[in-house]
Parts: C-alpha cells; sequence; structure tokens
C-alpha cells in the first residue's frame, strides 16, 4: 500500500467516523457531506487499487 492509499483510507475512515457522529447528534441532513467524501474517497481508493496503480 503506497502513501497514497493509507492516506485516502484513514480520511475515508475519519470522514466516517465524522459522520456518523453527526447523524446522532444532528441527523442526516448535517452529516450528509461527510458520508458522501467517505464514500467518495473509498471508491478513489478501490479504483486505484483495481486499477494497480498502488
Amino acid at each position: 500500500m503506497k502513501l497514497l492509499d493509507a492516506i485516502l483510507l484513514a480520511l475515508a475512515a475519519g470522514f466516517f467516523i465524522i459522520g456518523v457522529h453527526q447523524t446522532i447528534t444532528a441527523g442526516i441532513a448535517y452529516s450528509y457531506w461527510p458520508l458522501m467524501l467517505a464514500l467518495g474517497m473509498l471508491y478513489l481508493f478501490q479504483y486505484r487499487k483495481k486499477s494497480g496503480k498502488s
């Protein structure tokens, strides 16, 4: 795993945790953006993994 892949995975996990916390405290409307960022980073991580760039 390259450095960029590790950073993407760590950021995705961080944004997911932030999104879950926001969902519990404020509701789904306020947690949409961190959850979508986490999902986008996970998709990018999987794309890089399958394309052989990592």
